[in-house]
């Protein structure tokens, strides 16, 4: 047993999907959250930059005592998580690996869809890990910049959110995928709309939800799941505004965390 936290860092509130379903399939946790909420948007940065930012979100994390980081941010999963993991002596888990796994467990036809930020698609690395566990596999990607904004102004399920899905998803639709890979932790948000463009007989991976089950599955072989919660089981931490992220973390968490949520300077680390 480890009662050590579980860190976890996204560029912003979008990793908060990933902590929800932690939360659920493992209650007993404890966990530390960075948003990087200053420095938003990564998915639009250059690689260098990307890694220099998570470089510096670990080590935020490591001033806490953690056990292990879950990386709930596809851009950073994709661009610098090899970085990462020579870099800090401590077992990291991004979204890419379990999503993976998870859509090539899902397909039926092997036909196979992948949605992410700019920075995401242009690595690569879903098609990569996808084509690693079923080379036969058929993998378009397909970068959707204007889903974050548009889950972060509540406007998941407006007409909007459908025309912009409509316009981004046609490919998927004369492909014939069975399953689409939700690259980004903001997109689970957005199912309802996909659904209605894509139909209800194609599977979405929940990248978040994945992960979510690989950390279970990687505790439990280890025998590092937590017996004894904190006094402050949950803490929360921004780079910028706490009262922004506290009413978006709303929608994220299902939970109010208003006083649970600290600023801290991102440049020191």
């Amino acid at each position: 047993m480890n009662n050590k936290y579980i860190g976890v860092f996204d560029s912003g509130v979008g990793g908060l999907s990933a902590v929800k379903e932690i939360i659920k399939k493992m209650p007993d946790e404890n966990i530390v959250y960075f948003g990087d909420t200053g420095r938003v948007p990564y998915g639009t940065r250059s690689n260098e930059t990307i890694t220099k930012y998570a470089i510096s979100d670990m080590k935020f994390l490591k001033s806490h005592d953690i056990k292990l980081v879950v990386v709930a941010c596809g851009t950073v999963s994709t661009v610098a998580l090899p970085t990462l993991k020579d870099e800090f002596d401590i077992p990291i888990i991004g979204v890419v690996e379990p999503a993976a796994i998870s859509a090539c467990n899902a397909t039926k036809n092997k036909k196979i869809g992948v949605i992410g930020t700019s920075g995401t698609i242009r690595s690569n690395k879903y098609e990569e890990q996808i084509k690693s566990i079923m080379p036969d596999a058929l993998v378009k990607s397909i970068a959707c910049p204007m889903f974050v904004p548009l889950v972060e102004n509540n406007m998941a399920d407006s007409e909007a959110a459908y025309l912009i899905a409509k316009d981004y998803l046609e490919d998927f639709i004369s492909m014939g995928i069975d399953t689409l890979v939700l690259g980004c932790t903001h997109y689970p948000h957005l199912k309802n709309t996909i659904k209605k463009v894509l139909g209800n007989d194609v599977t979405l991976i929940d990248s978040g939800a994945a992960t979510a089950d690989f950390v279970l599955e990687y505790l439990t072989k280890n025998n590092l799941l937590c017996n004894k919660t904190f006094d402050e089981q949950y803490k929360y931490f921004v780079s910028d505004s706490v009262e922004g992220f506290s009413k978006i973390a709303d929608v994220f968490l299902g939970r109010n965390i208003d006083k649970m949520v600290k600023k801290i300077d991102i440049e020191r680390y």
